[in-house]
């Protein structure tokens, strides 16, 4: 049986390589949420609930200007019959560029806007810093996208970790340092400059130059129109909360309610990364109406990654309360409730999440 299931995962057919790749990208995963539970668990204990309230504040924001800007680069290389093309993957690689400046000079003109409708003054200071991550990370090469058309999540997987783990290191020296939401905000910064190195130096392929492919940028811009629509509604689903909560809360209530959040979608985040990183090339290569038999490994495959993920956040749901008074100190006792609470929000969106990646491949 152990040699049937090596023969499985080693092989070198679409299914091997989906299930190899599935493999490495949970086992990363569940290595990335390790650490990132460790140092929230280290930094809640350096800081204070209001900077991680500040500090959501912030993401949210940023989370906001990306996906309004969305043009579906990753996706359409994943997708497109062009995906290996060098002038199509340079034509990608500089509108990603010219989004992510495009992206800086929004924040700059929305920050007096954002630190009016919250309150926050100090956010004057911390939004136009934190944006500049929009513009690094526009220079990320598109070997990322490449290594994810073909399956390849080894190395990806390495970058992801040495990310996170760059970005814990600093933000910990610097909370211990400064004992001030600079250390979150400048953390940010070191974790998109380390991503940027890393995906240079340990991913393989051709270096990007500026190009403009016409017909490379209009199969782009036409597949990222859609994409562009879908990550709006996308966002007000996701973080609609967080907008208003972060209005009406304290920045220590707020901070709470985050950290909540934080484990609570853990779950969810699995399932998006499986989903948008191994079915489109699935589908993309064993379209599910060629064949009677693509259909029903198809079908298998989603149902196991829904009912996977449905078993994960019962869990997380039913154990919130425990967990959060083991891990954290009483300051933070009220994140329990929030990760019940949003657990069976999210229920029914594992439903869905492998349905819409068919339509994007």
């Amino acid at each position: 049986m152990s040699s049937a299931i090596l023969r499985r995962f080693g092989g070198a057919s679409l299914m091997s390589r989906a299930m190899r790749s599935s493999a490495i990208m949970v086992l990363g995963f569940g290595a990335g949420q390790v650490i990132r539970l460790a140092s929230n668990l280290v930094l809640t204990r350096l800081l204070f609930p209001e900077a991680f309230g500040m500090m959501a504040i912030v993401s949210v924001f940023l989370m906001g200007l990306a996906m309004f800007s969305d043009v579906g680069i990753g996706p359409a290389i994943m997708q497109s019959r062009r995906g290996d093309d060098q002038a199509f993957l340079d034509t990608a690689w500089t509108i990603q560029i010219g989004r992510g400046f495009g992206l800086w000079a929004v924040a700059l003109a929305a920050t007096w806007p954002v630190a009016q409708y919250y309150g926050e003054a100090e956010l004057q200071q911390f939004l136009p810093v934190a944006a500049l991550t929009l513009v690094i990370n526009g220079f990320n090469p598109t070997r990322l996208e490449t290594a994810h058309r073909h399956l390849q999540a080894g190395r990806v997987t390495v970058v992801e970790i040495a990310t996170q783990a760059t970005g814990v290191v600093v933000a910990v020296a610097l909370a211990l340092a400064l004992q001030s939401v600079w250390a979150l905000v400048i953390a940010g910064l070191a974790s998109a400059l380390a991503q940027l190195v890393y995906l240079h130096l340990l991913l393989p392929g051709p270096r990007n130059r500026l190009r403009w492919d016409r017909s490379a940028a209009t199969e782009l811009i036409g597949f990222g129109k859609w994409i562009f629509l879908s990550t709006i509604a996308g966002f007000f689903v996701s973080q609609g909360d967080r907008i208003l909560i972060g209005r009406f809360l304290s920045l220590g209530a707020f901070g709470v309610y985050n950290i909540g959040y934080f484990l609570a979608s853990f779950p969810t985040m699995l399932g998006h990364m499986v989903a948008g990183k191994v079915l489109i090339p699935i589908y993309r290569e064993a379209p599910p109406v060629e064949s009677r038999a693509n259909f029903l490994k198809l079908r298998r495959m989603r149902m196991t990654v829904t009912a996977a993920l449905f078993a994960l956040i019962a869990v997380m749901g039913a154990s919130g309360l425990w967990l959060v008074e083991l891990l954290y100190d009483a300051r933070y006792r009220d994140a329990g409730p929030v990760i019940a609470l949003l657990s069976v929000m999210w229920l029914p969106q594992i439903i869905a999440l492998t349905y819409d990646q068919a339509a994007l491949a």
